[in-house]
């Protein structure tokens, strides 16, 4: 690389430091530059190695790994009160952050919930389509309670009654028949089954019909 491309790299990594007043080793340094400047790796090495030599950046070493920072004697210096200052507008930037996210959650939470929604035009189509069902149950009832063929409570219970009687009837005689049929097979030489066909009898199981439970 040139001098001035050193050079060059150099001013861009001391404003760099000098900017965010933070420690940080050169493979941090070359992942946050390289994609604005386009600093290679070895650039970025050589030129903070020399930084520190010139005494404009400062340099410690851990095991074996070196960390670089801005010069803090550029700084002026800060007294405890200001520091209690930061302190207390750091303390009120973070409630203003904290109430900031929990509006974006609200706000997140009312979109998604929106999004979610139906559209005016989908409710006045829905709206449509129920007014056309409800009109189409107006004028089904309106037929049903025109109608003249209703059957009356008393009609309907005078059914139920005379059903209910028949099916007792039904069962009444059927026991009855099957009483007479069983003291007749008690001398009958042959089968019940044959026993009915020379008499001509036909029963409910040859239908398939049982009396109704009521």
């Amino acid at each position: 690389m040139s001098k001035s491309k050193d050079a060059a790299a150099g001013s861009i990594i001391l404003k760099y430091l000098n900017d965010q007043n933070r420690p940080y080793s050169s493979q941090d340094v070359f992942s946050n530059l390289q994609r604005d400047h386009g600093l290679g790796k070895t650039a970025v090495v050589k030129a903070m190695e020399l930084l520190a030599q010139q005494g404009k950046i400062k340099e410690k070493v851990y095991g074996k790994q070196k960390i670089y920072f801005a010069d803090q004697g550029q700084f002026p210096s800060v007294s405890d009160s200001e520091i209690k200052g930061l302190d207390v507008q750091i303390t009120e930037f973070t409630s203003k952050v904290q109430n900031a996210q929990q509006s974006c959650r609200q706000l997140e939470s009312e979109l998604k919930e929106l999004n979610s929604s139906m559209t005016t035009e989908e409710m006045m189509k829905e709206m449509k389509e129920l007014k056309e069902e409800y009109s189409r149950h107006q004028d089904k009832l309106q037929k049903i309670k025109s109608a003249t063929n209703h059957v009356t409570p008393e009609e309907k219970e005078k059914v139920y009654g005379e059903r209910k009687q028949f099916c007792k009837e039904w069962r009444k005689r059927k026991r009855m028949a099957t009483d007479i049929f069983d003291a007749v097979l008690e001398g009958y030489p042959k089968s019940k089954k044959q026993f009915f066909e020379e008499v001509g009898v036909e029963t409910d199981e040859d239908y398939n019909v049982t009396p109704p439970d009521v």
